[in-house]
């Protein structure tokens, strides 16, 4: 059995729980921050390959989670299919994930503004140009990477494969 603790979860809606981001962020200032966000709702190889990589990028890895309205806003109201709490937890059980962050606004640039981290990630399907808070980064002296994605893995392919199975019943 595994002895590896379980990252943080803090909750950016929550004046208390950001107050809680701010002091454990001042406790790592000499590490280096990688961000990352997303919705994360059926976790897949491809996630967990992507999150992987953009945890050997630096010391620390924290990711911004969609809460569940911001997941419904931006894909539909049959989305989420976990909700936010259980896509933290798997989350937070992953190695190399050091802070889950829920936030609840449509992109994470108030998150980034306030985390200001030292390298900011999304899959290589966004131009850095394009990817929400790359100017606070970049303007802060850190970097924007992109990452590989994993070919033919997304949760959207997950679902549809799921359907397509299981309407034949």
């Amino acid at each position: 059995m595994s002895t590896q603790a379980r990252a943080a979860i803090f909750d950016f809606r929550n004046t208390v729980s950001r107050d809680n981001l701010l002091v454990w962020k001042h406790t790592l200032a000499s590490k280096k921050i990688v961000f990352t966000n997303g919705v994360f709702d059926i976790l897949h190889r491809g996630h967990v390959e992507y999150l992987s990589k953009a945890s050997a990028l630096g010391d620390i890895l924290v990711v911004g989670l969609n809460t569940d309205e911001s997941v419904r806003r931006l894909k539909g109201p049959n989305r989420p299919i976990h909700t936010e709490e259980d896509r933290a937890t798997v989350l937070s059980m992953l190695k190399g994930i050091d802070a889950v962050v829920y936030f609840d606004e449509d992109t994470p640039l108030e998150l980034i503004s306030f985390l200001v981290p030292t390298i900011l990630t999304k899959g290589a399907d966004y131009k850095v140009e394009n990817i929400v808070g790359a100017d606070v980064v970049i303007a802060n002296g850190g970097n924007v990477i992109t990452i590989d994605l994993t070919e033919g893995r997304s949760t959207s392919g997950a679902i549809e494969t799921i359907i397509q199975r299981y309407e034949k019943r």
